[in-house]
């Protein structure tokens, strides 16, 4: 037990330590991309994917994305989601996959009528190949790690530790975001979202993945809180993560990682019995307590500021038209895009571009779902039915899976605020359908 808490300690110490090298040094970035690039390469090669630990290398290729991008170290802006195809495939190699992944076999097959119209419809001066692989690659990268994680038993220790390597270079992020800035008052002056506050990158992204990170951690300490010292390094990265994420201004992903907790602590209450549920009660409290802390500390750094973000208004008090920030035109957008072309939609990444004749500007779309419908038409419906049905039913005949329903929501909620712009929401969708073996070691009775 001593030796196991020494082995995460270290680890979160190193971590910290690495969001603070990629801060002083740059350049270390780019090293630090290709080493976890070789390093779980080399990983899942020479255990042969034993207990899928092509898992844990995917966990931690999915944590790392956002700092990779952050500090500029990437090598190419979806790298990381051809890395989560790559070791799922390999993974798939060791040890095939379930029969019963069709339906995601067959969501590939609907994407295919929406790339070949986009090598018809987008305009001449367009790098058609770049294009297509960029808009294409989350729902790709999503059906490939789904079809490798469906119905595939995984020890509780393997998907506990897959966990812990997904958090650690989240905590490295938030170490980073935390120095970027010296001083909150001299780069907040709206209730925007900021990107001096997000370590000068995407505000909505670094949000969505501290929101995750929050969950992780507090998740953690239901169900690896074995003593005193992991409850508390638990609780205080989860609170830490939790402030950074909250002063991002971005609300999207910590209203994600806020609503993961709540079912998540539903959930294991529901599977739990006699005293358990009384200690449920008590993490409960504790969640609110830690909740509320974070807020108040937030509000006091800010100037109150943060209230009014949540309450939708600037910094003056007075209520913003726009709750969504420009997200509901977008989909407008695409909805009459989808009306006009019900059938075959209008073509992959087109939507970008009818958009720019139009108003002039490149204007991204931010909700997968109503970019599925626009350049899929009546396959994209066929591809998100696929998508939304098939974990709800797996819920149903795997009820005891105690993380399917808080993935299968940050899923659904990213995607309709984040689209698909990184590639957390492609692995934890395919987390949610493992079927995780907690007769090893049971975390509910416990």
């Amino acid at each position: 037990m001593i030796k196991k808490n020494i082995s995460f300690l270290l680890l979160i110490l190193l971590h910290i330590l690495l969001g603070l090298l990629l801060l002083w040094f740059p350049f270390l970035s780019i090293g630090y991309t290709y080493l976890t690039f070789i390093t779980c390469l080399i990983y899942i090669l020479k255990n042969q994917n034993k207990n899928n630990v092509a898992l844990i290398a995917c966990a931690y290729i999915v944590g790392s994305e956002v700092l990779i991008r952050m500090t500029k170290g990437i090598l190419f802006y979806e790298f990381a989601k051809y890395e989560l195809i790559l070791f799922s495939v390999i993974g798939m190699l060791y040890h095939s996959f379930s029969k019963k992944s069709i339906s995601y076999w067959i969501f590939i097959l609907l994407l295919i009528p929406g790339i070949l119209l986009a090598t018809e419809t987008l305009n001449s001066t367009t790098d058609i190949r770049k294009t297509i692989a960029f808009n294409i690659s989350g729902p790709v990268s999503l059906a490939i790690a789904t079809i490798y994680t469906y119905n595939r038993k995984v020890p509780f220790s393997i998907f506990n530790k897959a966990l812990l390597f997904l958090g650690l270079p989240i905590i490295s992020c938030a170490v980073y975001v935390t120095f970027y800035t010296e001083k909150i008052s001299d780069v907040l002056k709206n209730t925007g979202s900021n990107s001096d506050l997000s370590g000068g990158f995407g505000p909505n992204q670094v949000a969505t993945i501290f929101g995750l990170g929050m969950f992780i951690f507090f998740s953690k300490i239901i169900v690896d809180g074995k003593n005193k010292l992991t409850i508390l390094v638990y609780s205080l990265v989860s609170v830490f993560i939790a402030y950074r994420g909250l002063i991002t201004f971005s609300r999207g992903g910590m209203l994600t990682g806020f609503l993961m907790v709540l079912i998540f602590i539903a959930t294991v209450f529901w599977n739990s019995q006699g005293q358990n549920r009384l200690k449920m009660v008590f993490l409960t409290g504790l969640f609110f307590v830690l909740a509320s802390g974070v807020w108040m500390y937030s509000s006091l750094q800010t100037g109150g500021l943060i209230n009014k973000r949540y309450a939708n208004e600037d910094a003056l008090g007075r209520k913003k038209s726009d709750t969504f920030t420009g997200r509901e035109e977008l989909a407008k957008s695409e909805m009459t895009m989808f009306l006009e072309n019900p059938i075959f939609g209008v073509g992959v990444a087109k939507g970008a571009e009818i958009r720019e004749e139009l108003y002039g500007e490149h204007m991204a779309s931010h909700d997968e779902i109503t970019r599925m419908l626009a350049e899929h038409g009546a396959f994209g419906i066929a591809a998100l039915l696929i998508l939304i049905l098939t974990p709800l039913l797996y819920s149903i005949q795997n009820p005891n899976q105690l993380y399917l329903l808080s993935f299968f929501i940050f899923w659904l909620l990213t995607i309709n605020h984040a689209a698909m712009r990184t590639a957390a929401p492609s692995f934890i969708y395919a987390l949610a359908l493992l079927k995780i073996d907690f007769n090893e070691e049971d975390p509910v009775h416990r």
